[in-house]
């Protein structure tokens, strides 16, 4: 193979985002970082079927502490994918809902959560495979 060739197939960018401009590589790998993360996942999947208040949402969302859910709100809020409605009652009560935009998120999250209820048992025991394979060896 010519030194050139060579050379200028390293210059071809790979990869997902090879079909986007090179200048909107860093916010798109930013919106796939948010848009993966689990909590995100989680809380998106979440408010599916429409607004619910914070300790609701809290509730149902396992495992996420408080600290957590304030943050991947205010992310999916500055994203645009969630609102934030606070109404002026006693005692405050504040909803989050997805945007028309978190909406059209809902379709990957919801093929990511089931590809992962699907194959849980087979990563289950590829990990527990691997991880004997590991320590023995």
């Amino acid at each position: 193979m010519r030194a050139d060739a060579k050379d200028e197939r390293a210059a071809v960018p790979t990869g997902p985002c090879a079909r986007w401009p090179a200048e909107q590589g860093e916010t798109i790998r930013q919106i796939v970082d948010r848009a993966g993360d689990k909590w995100t996942v989680l809380v998106i999947g979440t408010l599916e079927h429409g607004p619910l208040r914070y300790t609701d949402l809290q509730n149902a969302v396992t495992g996420i502490s408080q600290r957590m859910l304030t943050h991947t709100l205010r992310q999916l809020r500055r994203d645009g994918l969630v609102t934030r409605t606070a109404y002026p009652e006693v005692p405050p009560r504040v909803e989050y809902a997805l945007t028309d935009l978190g909406t059209t998120l809902l379709d990957a999250v919801t093929a990511l959560v089931d590809w992962a209820g699907t194959h849980h048992d087979e990563i289950r025991d590829n990990r527990a495979r691997h991880d004997s394979e590991t320590t023995a060896g």
